[in-house]
């Protein structure tokens, strides 16, 4: 069983124009044509077929709210899509949001089970009193929050998550809500790609989880091994970050990693469906 926990799709109406927006961003910031590739259509439809191609069981969506006024669009959304036909998602929320925890409590009444955050795209670095207030709201009522982590092609120079701020600015909400028993936090990106030494040094061992979203082609077998390792299977989630990553490439070199078959279904599945209480 195989369950991507960090993918994303657009409603059909803007998934194309959304797909193209951001391959520019991309290209923009690293002065690279091919700096981003697509691999399906941007589409629900086109992560069904991807999955469908790619031996991927389940999804999860991670919608992200560029803009405050984009919250309900992007809920209602989130909440038609969520348990049908092997999709889930997680809400999206920007730090400027009136009303934070109501606007919290309102994604949690629609059954969704976590919301995801984007630093670099919300312009709000991680350590950010926002980015904070939702984190620790969500530790309280029970849901999970996701961050993207590290470097993001299309904001080069600037890394609004590195993994030392991050530790240093949620270490006293771990504290506070006993996260060690049930983490609620969740980095992307298996805390950084381009910084992966910094993950062994700041964040493995922390009451989180990571996902291996955008990490799986890009980084050699003895570093994905060494943060497995230290961090633990039991919190590490499998991800492709598909459309942006080919669905079957990461569950064919997932496959290929010197894990045992229990870390592996840790990873694949078992994670998962603990977080999403499937």
């Amino acid at each position: 069983m195989f369950f991507d926990f960090h993918t994303h799709v657009f409603p059909d109406k803007i998934a194309k124009m959304a797909i193209e927006n951001l391959k520019n961003m991309a290209a923009k910031g690293v002065g690279r044509e091919d700096a981003m590739t697509s691999h399906t259509d941007g589409t629900l439809e086109g992560l069904k077929r991807s999955m469908e191609r790619g031996g991927i069981d389940l999804s999860l969506v991670l919608p992200v709210c560029t803009r405050p006024e984009q919250f309900e669009t992007v809920n209602r959304y989130a909440s038609e899509i969520n348990g049908k036909d092997g999709i889930y998602s997680f809400g999206g929320i920007h730090p400027d949001c009136e009303d934070i925890e109501g606007k919290l409590d309102y994604i949690k009444s629609l059954g969704l089970k976590g919301v995801k955050l984007h630093p670099a795209y919300q312009h709000c670095f991680i350590d950010d009193e926002r980015n904070l207030k939702i984190a620790e709201h969500c530790m309280k009522i029970g849901l999970y929050v996701l961050f993207h982590a590290g470097y993001d092609v299309a904001f080069p120079d600037t890394e609004y998550c590195p993994p030392d701020r991050f530790e240093k600015a949620f270490s006293h909400l771990f504290e506070k809500y006993n996260e060690e028993a049930h983490p609620h936090v969740i980095l992307a990106h298996l805390g950084g790609i381009m910084s992966l030494d910094k993950t062994l040094d700041h964040l493995c061992g922390l009451p989180i989880y990571m996902d291996t979203a955008n990490t799986l082609e890009q980084i050699p077998t003895n570093m994905l091994m060494k943060v497995i390792r230290s961090h633990g299977a039991d919190r590490i989630l499998f991800a492709s970050d598909s459309p942006w990553q080919s669905q079957r490439r990461c569950r064919e070199r997932l496959a290929s990693l010197p894990i045992s078959k229990a870390e592996f279904e840790m990873i694949t599945y078992g994670n998962a469906k603990k977080i999403l209480g499937i």
